[in-house]
């Protein structure tokens, strides 16, 4: 298996298509995220899937009736997996399932850029570590396929889930990396050792002088 997911974190689909043709061969899959979808739409899309499978990365998070529909159109743009977010409850998780197609459902537990702190200020808690596990729980019940959890929740997520649920974790960064905005991060090795089936890696390989060169040494320290 490939574990390698390139996020095309850029705004236009000359630029997508860009770095995609720069790692293809390299990267597993190539997510498009809020930035890209902004900016070049359900088309976009569909052109993007041609190259690779695609992971859509939309967080959708709203009333279920809405989610239902919402996935239900995401399911034709040829992608292979797409997120919701699991703080939108189960009624609104479970309307997602039934509207999925054969799309492969991911739930967000908890974003990379959050920490104990931030989750106390919007009335969460009283972990990052307690809301992951049991966010991720909901997630297998209801019926998701996986959920996206940083590296530092990926080994207790793999513990309590069940055979064959995916666990895709950004915040993936190699030794010496920028973290950016993000606070819980881990190198792709450690992601993998961890639990992790698929990780995402944006920026590392975006702003990398040879991005295929930066993919391939990711992939390799995830042993493929």
């Amino acid at each position: 298996m490939n574990r390698l997911i390139v996020a095309l974190d850029v705004d236009t689909l000359a630029a997508a298509e860009a770095l995609a043709e720069k790692v293809e061969g390299v990267a597993g899959w190539l997510k498009v995220g809020l930035e890209l979808f902004t900016a070049v739409g359900p088309a976009g899309v569909r052109s993007l899937a041609r190259r690779a499978p695609i992971m859509l990365d939309l967080k959708l998070h709203d009333i279920p009736e809405t989610v239902a529909r919402a996935t239900a159109r995401a399911a034709e743009l040829g992608v292979g997996l797409m997120t919701v977010h699991t703080s939108g409850g189960r009624r609104m998780l479970e309307a997602a399932v039934r509207a999925r197609g054969s799309v492969r459902l991911l739930g967000v537990t908890v974003l990379t850029s959050l920490d104990d702190r931030d989750l106390a200020e919007v009335g969460s808690g009283p972990s990052v570590a307690d809301v992951v596990a049991r966010r991720a729980a909901l997630a297998a019940a209801v019926g998701l396929d996986g959920v996206v959890a940083s590296p530092a929740e990926a080994a207790v997520v793999r513990k309590a889930a069940p055979a064959g649920f995916l666990i895709v974790t950004p915040g993936v960064r190699p030794a010496g990396a920028d973290a950016g905005d993000q606070k819980r991060v881990a190198t792709p090795a450690a992601a993998r050792a961890a639990g992790a089936d698929l990780v995402v890696v944006g920026r590392p390989i975006r702003d990398a002088a040879d991005p295929r060169a930066a993919a391939a040494a990711i992939l390799s320290e995830l042993g493929g």
